[in-house]
């Protein structure tokens, strides 16, 4: 009699450790997120300057890409590349009608107002978040994109994750050029004569981006068991 009731007390042993070591590897794999995110953003993009004094005036096309790196669920740092036209007319002449392309690669740091992801045992976590951030970055223009000048990027967005490995993003991004000649014309640049050292002098573009991003480069095991 007690070989069989040993065993039956055995078997209740090992189903309790099978759904703990499943519940476990489950808990496992939704802890370890993907660490890397590959993004391409497209959209509409404006300048404000000596030639347009307004936001979404002359509005023409961006797009671009991004790599962002993800610290934890609340701050990233993010890589990003854009192409923008800018375009407008010259005050004194209204029939002159200028355009410019503007390479921008920025550096920005990312905070989101929520912990963002899919993580069903996590109530803190949640698959939309508002973020903001903010860096560094330089714009190539003018001809052959032979001018350079350093700007400061910052803006505001929201991040939607719709599926494991996949978001959507909607950013409004801002930069504030160290340089007062975007345009390429002579007659709008540094027209004041204090390019990049007055900061309300300074001209400014914008863009308004919608973008898909897929996740890669998952966390490594913290155990041979984990998923």
């Amino acid at each position: 009699m007690r070989v069989p009731m040993l065993s039956r007390i055995y078997n209740k042993y090992i189903v309790v450790f099978l759904l703990v070591w499943g519940i476990s590897s489950g808990l496992s794999a939704q802890s370890r997120p993907y660490k890397w995110e590959l993004g391409v953003q497209g959209g509409c993009g404006y300048y404000v300057g000596d030639a347009a004094t307004h936001v979404f005036t002359n509005v023409r096309e961006v797009y671009g890409g991004h790599l962002r790196y993800k610290f934890d669920k609340r701050w990233a740092l993010q890589l990003k590349g854009l192409h923008q036209v800018i375009r407008g007319t010259v005050p004194d002449e209204p029939d002159f009608v200028w355009s410019n392309k503007l390479i921008n690669l920025d550096v920005v740091a990312e905070f989101n107002f929520f912990r963002l992801g899919l993580q069903e045992y996590d109530s803190r976590v949640k698959p939309i978040s508002p973020y903001i951030f903010l860096g560094i970055g330089v714009g190539l223009y003018g001809f052959n994109y032979g001018t350079a000048a350093a700007y400061l990027p910052f803006g505001m967005g929201v991040k939607w994750v719709f599926a494991p490995r996949w978001q959507l993003q909607l950013a409004w991004q801002h930069n504030l050029y160290f340089a007062d000649d975007l345009e390429s014309v002579e007659s709008l640049g540094n027209t004041h004569r204090l390019n990049g050292s007055n900061v309300l002098n300074c001209d400014l573009t914008g863009q308004l981006m919608l973008g898909i991003v897929f996740e890669f480069g998952r966390e490594k095991k913290i155990c041979k068991y984990c998923l």
